[in-house]
Formats: C-alpha cells, sequence, structure tokens
C-alpha cells in the first residue's frame, strides 16, 4: 500500500482518495490542514497500490487497517471520498477502537441509487479526451474541471493492468444495478465524531443519500458542488475535517 506521508503529529489524518483517483486528490485539501501529519493512500488496484490485489470497499477497509497497524499507528482520523468514503466507513466499524474521527466526503454505498452507467465507462477510459468528458459529470455544473486531471488519470491509466483492475473494482459496487448498502444499523454503531460532506448537483450519488441518517451523523450539504469535493470545495472540507479532528 503507497501512501503519501506529509505534516507532523502523534494521530494521523488518513485520506482514502475516490474510485479512479489517487492520493494525489486531496493535495488541495492537505495544504489546508496546518500542517497536521497526513497519510493520502493509493488504495489497492490504484496508482501505486496497483500491485495489491484490487477489490472494492471492504477489500480497501481491510488493506488501510493492515498498513496502520503495520506502521503502529493505533490511533488515526479516517476521511474517505465516495469509494473511499465507503472503506473509511467499514474501517472504523471493523475497528473503532483505532478511529479517532470520520469524515465522509460523498459516501459510498449509503443509498442504493448510484449511476453505474458513468461509472462503468469512467473505468473503461484510458484516453485523456475521453475522461475529460467523462470528468465533467462528477463536477457541479459550475465548477471547473481541473485542466491537468484528465490527462494525470490517462497517464496512470497506462500502466499494465491499471484498466482491469479499475473494471474488476466497478463491478463490486453494483447488485443488478443498484449499489450495495452499508446497513442503516452499521451506521448506527458508529460512536466515532462522524461527519457526511455532500453536494447537490451530485451526479454519482444522488444528495438525498445523505438524508434520514442516524441523528448523531452530522451532516453537511453544499449548494452548486457535484462529486468531487476535494476538488470543488477543499476550503470548507479541509476546516470540517479539521473541525471533526478536534
Amino acid at each position: 500500500m503507497f501512501a503519501a506521508e506529509r505534516g507532523v503529529g502523534d494521530v494521523p489524518i488518513v485520506l482514502l482518495h475516490g474510485f479512479g483517483g489517487t492520493h494525489a486528490a486531496w493535495d488541495a485539501i492537505v495544504e489546508r490542514l496546518g500542517g497536521r501529519r497526513t497519510l493520502a493512500f493509493d488504495l489497492p488496484g490504484h496508482g501505486g497500490s496497483l500491485g495489491c490485489r484490487p477489490g472494492g470497499a471492504g477489500v480497501a477497509a481491510r488493506a488501510v487497517l493492515a498498513a496502520l497497524a503495520q506502521r503502529d499507528i493505533s490511533h488515526a482520523h479516517l476521511v474517505g471520498h465516495s469509494m473511499g468514503g465507503a472503506a473509511a466507513a467499514l474501517a472504523a466499524l471493523n475497528d473503532p477502537a483505532r478511529t479517532a474521527s470520520l469524515t465522509l466526503l460523498a459516501p459510498g454505498g449509503f443509498g442504493s441509487e448510484i449511476n453505474h452507467r458513468l461509472l462503468r465507462r469512467y473505468a473503461a477510459a484510458r484516453d485523456e479526451a475521453d475522461l475529460s468528458l467523462l470528468l465533467e459529470q462528477f463536477f457541479g455544473w459550475n465548477r471547473p474541471v481541473p485542466q491537468t486531471l484528465a490527462a494525470e488519470m490517462a497517464r496512470t491509466r497506462q500502466a499494465d493492468g491499471a484498466t482491469a483492475a479499475l473494471l474488476e473494482i466497478v463491478e463490486t459496487f453494483f447488485d443488478e444495478g443498484l449499489q450495495k448498502l452499508i446497513p442503516r444499523a452499521d451506521l448506527e454503531r458508529l460512536t466515532m465524531p462522524t461527519k457526511v460532506i455532500w453536494g447537490t448537483q451530485d451526479r454519482v450519488l444522488p444528495t438525498r443519500q445523505a438524508h434520514r441518517l442516524p441523528g448523531h451523523i452530522g451532516v453537511h450539504i453544499f449548494e452548486d458542488v457535484g462529486h468531487m469535493l476535494p476538488y470543488e470545495i477543499p476550503d470548507a472540507a479541509a476546516h470540517l475535517i479539521l473541525e471533526n479532528a478536534r
């Protein structure tokens, strides 16, 4: 498991990117965390962890917990986006004593609705032009897509086995076109400080999946924001991550 480590501190903020991304998705947020110690992982089958056995959120959660144990990290603030959000939630459920706080940005597994057609096309795309068009669907309508993002993604997907890994992973999300769920009863067991952040223009996982969560989970909804919250609202996201970590 590759991880980019920055900053100082005893209890790190562990950052888990979304499907098809890498640790670099968190760069803008890491810059806003005031020098706090951060570990931004590449999830199995992605980026520098392409050599790890690919799998869905459950596989990623177990891999992250193993990586933290190998680093002798007994407590961490878990932060996850999309698929990484599902992985962070599952890691917190599997090892609550290790989880100091949990911050989830448009997490997977919170509702049955999912844009499976878009995600399958995104998993298969290797060309910069194709990725550029697809990424427009991930961002809010008036939010700019970073100019270099499609090129960076296209470059990482040229590695041997990269596309095959994504195509294998994406199918773990669905059950007959519906998203596999983290049961509400499990979400009610999250006793650590937990925040969920969502954008009203999310066309991958609809915002209404943030509705009717257990009452102890803090929910923060942002208008005119799409699915790519780490890129679209880094200031607000960093503020909420730090608030939760306190």
